[in-house]
């Protein structure tokens, strides 16, 4: 590594029960998209296609073209299963069956 024109930044994907971080070397110009294809990932994980995975750098959305700095976190993200806003709208239903959430149900007597 040459600390004039070489930085280190992290690559992580993680899965529900697994993450990998890799350190990668990388010129100082780097974009993000060179560092997640100097680092490997993607073959470890071939579900993961550039073309459809987000990314984003210390949990901030960016695109394949950043450049990076000197200890950035590259993060590769996976596609979403379920839509948040729904999951929720679904919790609030069943918490007012269930008395949760200021539901009404008949009381026992």
């Amino acid at each position: 590594m040459d600390k004039k024109t070489d930085i280190i930044v992290e690559v992580a994907y993680a899965l529900p029960h697994e993450q990998l971080i890799l350190p990668v070397v990388v010129k100082k110009d780097a974009t993000a998209e060179q560092a997640i294809l100097a680092s490997g990932i993607t073959g470890k994980f071939p579900e993961i296609d550039l073309s459809v995975n987000k990314i984003g750098i210390f949990g901030k959305m960016t695109k394949l073209d950043t450049p990076l700095r000197h200890m950035d976190r590259v993060e590769i993200y996976r596609p979403l299963i379920a839509d948040p806003k729904e999951v929720r709208k679904q919790r609030a239903a069943d918490g007012k069956i269930m008395k949760k959430g200021g539901g009404d149900l008949p009381v026992e007597s």
